[in-house]
């Protein structure tokens, strides 16, 4: 891909002297980038408000501390959650299920056959098939699920954009804004009526008649219908509105700050915008060209479908996006983020036009996916998100289901299902396990001190440097006897066995403690990683298990055969 064009700050269609391109940041933040002093003094009216911010500064204090009170979530807890209940954005990064390289290997030109049983947003097969090698030119088959209309809809009209706009550039700009601004310009709002609408309204015709039970029900298409049209009444500023009473509610003010301690100055400010305008856009961006309602968040007129705390950058490796150049702007994350899913999305775009792809979209739950509607036996890799947690279909009922579609070892032998327990670690943590971690000598808190040195006895447990301490312990803890605890437990062994299957004592796909400090206090970029780890969205206690068949001979319908 070409290098980015980097904007100055101060740019507009109507400017004469500004010559656009955006060539060193303002010193002071490193958030905006300007092509010469005359727009940076030009442009200070306007960007002195954000960077001599009280959250620019490095003596920034939340607000509980300087209002002498205890903040909201003490007692709360970690757990409390605040506006819609819908998924639309990833919470753990992206990851590529396939991995060829260590699996079937760089030079295989097999067919792929992939399932993504509980797919939230399109984040994994959009990483997975945007970093098969150049090499690869055979066939892959993509089968989505999620169990939420409004999940699957805006997989569809993202998958219609990359493939129905010719010009790979615009159809990515499309998806990006669609898929994570609040907001969206003319041109992509005529993409979604004039372009993605019509293909969906033949479908429509073609449903009537069809019984509600049907997969080609036509009540689901017609809700589809919908994700391209703004409801009638909706205006930009009610949008907005909508929106900022969940992102920006002053019930949730000491939840933000509990968040921004965490942030550096500068993506303290730019979290700050992102809550306020929910453009995703590199910080010095025009905003003036987005002024219709993204019709994919907004269903109806009165509610904004996420939690306040629903941010595209835990959909992705914050390393990768904090590593992917945006200029000399090298603190805009969310400009970071920008570009780098230009990159990936582009990536995509391309393989989708140079292979021979297909996707298959189901809208279910993920258990009722092998009764009738997928063949067993078929696929190479199935990805299930963290259904496996004790409060979704737990482990015994997701091998049950997914076991029976995964490709035997004779078909291959690199055939995987990966599971994610994202809750397994909290939900099992006895008391004596807590208390065994907050000691005052527990390996846990020596390593977290070396990271966090506080600088004296905490005044009162609203201190923020008591809150850092606390919320960052679970990631210096390791964790790995609660979760041999589980798979003793809930038997996962004996029942993968009873299956036909194994757990893979060694992965190929993806760590088992993806989340986890790799490196030690004191060693290069130890405390970075730390840091970056506290400024994401995952907790460190993730755990990653894949699975393989195992040959059967023998009663292998009836569980009644021996494993080798």
């Amino acid at each position: 891909m070409a290098t980015p064009q980097f904007i100055c700050a101060n740019w507009n269609p109507e400017s004469t002297d500004c010559e656009k391109s955006g060539r060193y940041s303002c010193k002071n933040c490193l958030l905006v980038l300007y092509c010469g002093p005359n727009c940076h003094k030009a442009h200070w009216p306007v960007h002195k408000v954000d960077c001599n911010s009280l959250l620019a500064k490095q003596t920034w204090k939340p607000d509980w501390v300087l209002e002498n009170r205890t903040p909201a979530f003490v007692g709360g807890g970690p757990g409390v959650q605040f506006g819609g209940k819908k998924y639309l954005f990833g919470n753990v990064p992206a990851l590529d299920v396939l991995q060829l390289g260590s699996n079937e290997g760089g030079n295989y030109g097999g067919p792929l056959r992939l399932l993504f049983a509980a797919s939230g947003d399109l984040r994994n097969a959009v990483k997975t098939i945007a970093q098969l090698p150049n090499s690869y030119s055979g066939s892959v088959e993509v089968t989505m699920n999620d169990r939420d209309l409004d999940v699957v809809a805006r997989n569809v009209i993202a998958l219609l954009i990359a493939l129905v706009v010719d010009n790979i550039e615009e159809a990515v700009d499309c998806i990006i804004h669609v898929w994570y601004s609040a907001l969206i310009r003319k041109s992509d709002l005529d993409i979604l009526q004039q372009r993605i609408h019509p293909l969906i309204k033949s479908v429509c015709e073609k449903t009537k008649g069809k019984p509600p039970s049907s997969l080609l029900a036509k009540s689901s298409w017609d809700r589809l219908l919908s994700f391209t049209d703004v409801p009638a009444g909706l205006t930009v500023e009610r949008a907005q509105r909508i929106r900022t009473a969940v992102t920006l509610a002053e019930s949730r003010k000491d939840y933000r700050d509990r968040h921004l301690l965490f942030q550096s100055s500068s993506h303290r400010i730019a979290k700050k915008r992102f809550w306020e305008d929910g453009l995703l856009l590199p910080f010095g961006s025009r905003r003036n060209d987005f002024q219709g309602p993204n019709p994919t968040f907004f269903q109806d007129t009165d509610a904004w479908p996420m939690y306040d705390n629903a941010d595209p950058l835990n959909g992705w490796s914050l390393q990768e996006v904090r590593d992917y150049p945006s200029g000399p702007a090298t603190a805009d994350i969310y400009g970071k983020l920008f570009y780098y899913l230009r990159a990936v999305l582009r990536a995509f775009a391309v393989r989708l036009s140079s292979l021979q792809v297909a996707f298959r979209l189901f809208q279910m739950d993920a258990s009722d996916l092998a009764t009738d509607h997928l063949e067993s036996g078929s696929f190479d890799r199935i990805e299930v998100s963290n259904i496996s947690d004790g409060g979704y279909l737990g482990i015994h009922r997701t091998l049950a289901v997914m076991v029976p579609l995964l490709q035997s070892p004779l078909a291959n032998p690199h055939a995987t299902l990966i599971t994610l327990f994202m809750n397994a670690v909290d939900e099992n943590m006895t008391d004596a396990d807590r208390i065994a971690d907050m000691a005052r000598h527990s390996p846990a808190t020596k390593r977290l001190l070396k990271y966090l040195p506080l600088k004296g006895m905490p005044n009162s447990q609203s201190d923020p440097e008591l809150i850092k301490f606390i919320f960052a312990r679970d990631s210096v803890a390791t964790h790995d006897h609660i979760f041999d605890r589980v798979v003793k437990n809930f038997k996962f062994a004996e029942a993968a066995q009873f299956l036909g299957a194994a757990m893979k004592e060694k992965h190929t796909i993806i760590e088992k403690w993806r989340f986890r400090l790799k490196l030690r206090p004191g060693q290069p970029g130890a405390q970075e990683e730390f840091d970056r780890l506290l400024a994401g969205g995952v907790s460190g206690k993730e755990r990653y298990v894949e699975w393989k068949r195992i040959a059967i001979y023998e009663d292998e319908v009836n569980g009644k055969g021996t494993a080798t």
